[in-house]
């Protein structure tokens, strides 16, 4: 095998990989200690509300994993709940443990308009994963409650935004041309 016929394959085979890359999941268990969620933490914007991060064990505010967990502040509103994408991402969602008479969903934006919303989940003291329910790309989202702070929130998860077909098909175009001007020089 040729050098650029190696190149080729191995950058076609990356390229067939991409849409398998695995999520971005936030545990907080590398904050590492209570307090404020860090306004950029995970590469997320948190600034919008009061996010607290804890590691106490507390029933019913059961961690998915680790220790740490966060919640929203008592007095918070659904827009202070705002998690903001520094760029467009896909969303599948976290998971939620509380109390047994609250309520959590979902809703989903891109570029200011609503473009999803998930199911509503009733909290337990068992961590229960709350899905998206949306497969197309989000800039932020809020965490909707009937009771802010009467939950907890773990295993935020997320993932870049997997590329259009038209983009494969361009990028396999421009790698078959690559290839033919390899033959070519080949021949000279």
């Amino acid at each position: 095998m040729t050098f650029a016929f190696r190149t080729v394959l191995a950058t076609m085979t990356l390229a067939a990989a991409a849409p398998f890359a695995s999520a971005t999941v936030l545990t907080f268990d590398d904050i590492g200690a209570d307090g404020m969620v860090p306004a950029n933490y995970g590469g997320l914007d948190w600034s919008a509300g009061a996010w607290s991060v804890f590691g106490l064990e507390q029933a019913p505010f059961t961690a998915h994993s680790g220790d740490f967990r966060v919640t929203a502040d008592f007095e918070s509103t659904d827009a202070q709940t705002r998690i903001g994408f520094n760029t467009p991402m896909t969303f599948q969602g976290a998971w939620f443990a509380g109390f047994t008479d609250v309520n959590v969903t979902f809703q989903l934006y891109l570029n200011g308009a609503l473009v999803g919303t998930s199911q509503t989940l009733n909290t337990g003291a068992t961590p229960s994963f709350l899905a998206s329910g949306y497969s197309g790309l989000v800039d932020a989202v809020v965490v909707s409650s009937n009771a802010q702070a009467g939950y907890v929130m773990d295993d935020f998860t997320f993932a870049a935004a997997v590329p259009e077909p038209g983009t494969y098909a361009l990028m396999f175009a421009g790698l078959g041309a690559i290839g033919l001007v390899a033959r070519r020089r080949q021949r000279v």
